[in-house]
């Protein structure tokens, strides 16, 4: 049965507002079997670094194949909005990027085709990626309809020099955390950073701190139940990093990105940080060096569970709709293929998605082997449902608000957490 998506809706209702216009000039419906047009997402320090990392790439695959590839980059506040109208429209790329918490919502359009058997056989085969990021490829129990392309994790970030002088080691366990950042916050110095007013960060690490306490946002028949208790603990406990704990400065309520955090962690604002595996390139251009930070898993509480970082990271799909289904998943392959993931991950600060590659975003191999333990070992997917999507708007926008209040000289409860939770879910429900 196919699930509503509310930001689908959205899309159809913005659809007939603007007479479909904009995405049909930049579509491919017309491929001669020649050509291929592809929406990469912005992965670089810009689009147009983005261009420079992705053109001789391109262009080797035309060499190789006789498919010239017309790229167009997208920035990440476009790219949504573009390719629910493209599902609407029906103009739409031969292969684009997705983020890999919308594989759901986007299978459940019908707009994508999928990667059966014959189809991942195409492009290299099923095993060549590896499982925790494979698992994203859409509806378990349904053939994929997208799959992995380049791979992030949250770490947890510590300033080494903060915790010699205050004599700490890098924390095991929630409370080993918390004790931490309590003793390096004094004076204008805070333990903690957190991107405390992006709706997105905050449905990831109400996902995460869920996770660890073995509760989930959805059941297996993909209804919400954001309400239940392991979930409202989760969300307590991260936002009382902010409200008990006195660790993370009621400013950053204000920090709609992670980029925030990250500066202030660089100029040693904050002792700790919880950020994905592609900001040491941000971390270094603010003249923080590679060996003045230390990453760790994200610690679980004791005896809970570990789970340190939702599977993040970008896939790729088809639209259904191609005119060249042959030339698409010999792009797919050469993109996933080892070689040119191995041209991509170090520019794009991107985890490997193919089994038993070593990472080389980074030169520093301690850094690399814990990333890539955080990630093949101790990562969860995002809700595998249509409404994945909703589940990030509704409950990260509460949170928001929650944060906000705290900021405010408020206070939380669990009750207030519940009740907020309740609110979304309601809305979940109404849309579906």
């Amino acid at each position: 049965m196919k699930i509503r998506s509310f930001a689908a809706v959205a899309a159809i209702a913005a659809l007939a507002l603007t007479g479909c216009s904009g995405t049909a000039d930049n579509a491919s419906s017309e491929s001669d079997g020649k050509t291929l047009t592809y929406w990469a997402s912005n992965q670089g320090t810009s689009l147009d670094n983005d261009k420079e990392v992705l053109t001789p790439q391109l262009k080797k695959f035309e060499e190789e194949t006789g498919i010239k590839v017309n790229l167009e980059v997208i920035g990440w506040n476009d790219l949504q909005t573009r390719i629910q109208t493209a599902v609407t429209s029906g103009q739409a790329p031969d292969v684009l990027n997705i983020g890999n918490t919308w594989a759901a919502s986007l299978q459940s359009t019908g707009a994508f085709m999928p990667f059966d058997s014959a189809a991942l056989d195409a492009i290299g085969g099923k095993d060549k990626f590896v499982k925790t990021a494979m698992d994203t490829g859409g509806i378990p129990g349904e053939d994929p309809t997208s799959v992995p392309l380049y791979g992030l994790a949250y770490g947890l970030y510590y300033n080494k020099a903060m915790f010699k002088d205050a004599g700490l080691t890098p924390p095991t366990t929630w409370e080993d955390m918390v004790a931490a950042a309590k003793k390096l916050t004094t004076g204008d110095k805070h333990g903690f950073a957190l991107a405390a007013g992006s709706y997105t960060e905050n449905s990831h690490f109400a996902f995460i701190n869920a996770a660890q306490n073995d509760a989930e946002f959805f059941d297996a028949e993909g209804k919400p139940t954001f309400t239940e208790d392991g979930v409202v603990d989760g969300i307590a406990r991260y936002l009382d990093l902010m409200q008990t704990d006195k660790v993370v400065d009621p400013a950053n309520a204000q920090y709609d990105n992670a980029t925030q955090a990250v500066n202030d962690f660089a100029n040693g604002k904050v002792g700790m940080m919880l950020t994905q595996s592609n900001a040491n390139s941000s971390i270094s251009s603010q003249g923080m060096k590679g060996d003045e930070f230390g990453v760790v898993a994200f610690p679980s509480p004791s005896g809970a569970t570990e789970v340190a970082t939702m599977v993040a990271g970008i896939n790729m799909s088809i639209f259904k709709n191609t005119k060249n289904k042959d030339g698409a998943l010999e792009f797919v392959k050469f993109m996933t293929s080892e070689t040119t993931q191995a041209e991509l991950d170090k520019p794009f600060a991107a985890l490997p998605v193919l089994a038993g590659v070593t990472p080389s975003f980074t030169d520093d191999a301690e850094l690399a082997k814990t990333f890539a333990d955080i990630y093949e070992n101790k990562s969860k997917p995002l809700p595998l449902v249509a409404a994945e999507d909703q589940f990030e708007s509704t409950v990260g926008k509460a949170m928001n608000q929650m944060f906000a209040t705290i900021a405010s000289g408020g206070t939380v409860s669990k009750d207030d957490i519940k009740a907020a939770l309740t609110t979304a879910q309601q809305a979940v429900e109404a849309a579906s």
